[in-house]
């Protein structure tokens, strides 16, 4: 499992020393900022991210003359889970990407109702604040749909699966339609009968950054993996082939979204 960001660690350690040394018990400055005394325990220790709520009453309480606010700044620079940080670095610097995804619609072609629901819904589960950061930094992250400097070629396979969860409602569908008409966009579905056996394995992205590195990136329940490994990107190049062969076309893919759309009318 990912160790927590280093800044969360940092500013958790600071949170417990300003709270000891001005003699504040854990379960007041839970009362006080609206947490369990298990949350506080969580942010103090690293595990959780230390709100600006906390810290912001914490430096009341602590008197600790704006030392404690003052991490909100670096703290805001932590959008994304541990374990997906590094990639995320990585996606900016993209030239080329393709993407299969079998549980869920690709972050970067998202609406926010949807980021939304699959955030707020997290296990364990995530702070109101964390969830909108969240979210925010999640919708950020698709300006690269419409980069042009410099441009980036956007490949996706969406299993048929993922488009009949309950979350993918109208807007998300009409959402996927419009992303699959931009010119560097190719958008393909496939459908549950013609899955081959490397489709159920789970999602996997293959990037390439404008130092023409090639990473493969595989994200699951207990942790994710990106790797430069020439054996791993050739696997994952492969397996993305295959199912990228054996789903619809692009355009047969928008008249399937086309009809899903119309029914949901």
């Amino acid at each position: 499992m990912a160790e927590s960001p280093v800044m969360w660690r940092f500013v958790g350690n600071q949170l417990k020393r300003w709270r000891t040394k001005a003699n504040v018990s854990r379960e007041q400055l839970a009362e006080a900022a609206h947490y369990s005394p298990d949350t506080i325990k969580a942010m103090e220790q690293g595990v959780r991210m230390p709100t600006a709520r906390v810290l912001d009453v914490a430096d009341e309480l602590c008197g600790a003359d704006g030392m404690l606010s003052a991490a909100k700044e670096y703290l805001s620079r932590e959008k994304y889970p541990a374990r997906a940080q590094e990639f995320m670095e990585r996606e900016k610097e993209a030239i080329s990407l393709w993407w299969y995804e079998v549980m869920y619609v690709p972050g970067l072609l998202q609406t926010k109702e949807y980021a939304h629901a699959l955030i707020d819904n997290h296990v364990p589960v995530v702070d109101e604040e964390i969830v909108e950061e969240r979210v925010a930094a999640r919708l950020e992250r698709q300006s690269i749909l419409v980069r042009r400097k410099p441009p980036v070629s956007l490949s996706f396979v969406i299993s048929e699966a993922v488009l009949l969860a309950p979350q993918v409602d109208l807007g998300q569908l009409r959402h996927l339609l419009k992303a699959s008409e931009l010119p560097n966009v190719s958008l393909q579905v496939l459908p549950c009968d013609q899955a081959v056996a490397a489709a159920l394995l789970g999602p996997v992205i293959l990037l390439e950054t404008r130092d023409h590195e090639r990473f493969a990136y595989a994200e699951g329940q207990l942790g994710s993996l990106l790797s430069a490994a020439p054996d791993l990107v050739s696997r994952a190049t492969e397996r993305l082939s295959m199912i990228r062969a054996q789903a619809l076309s692009p355009a047969e893919s928008a008249r399937f979204l086309g009809e899903m759309v119309d029914r949901h009318e």
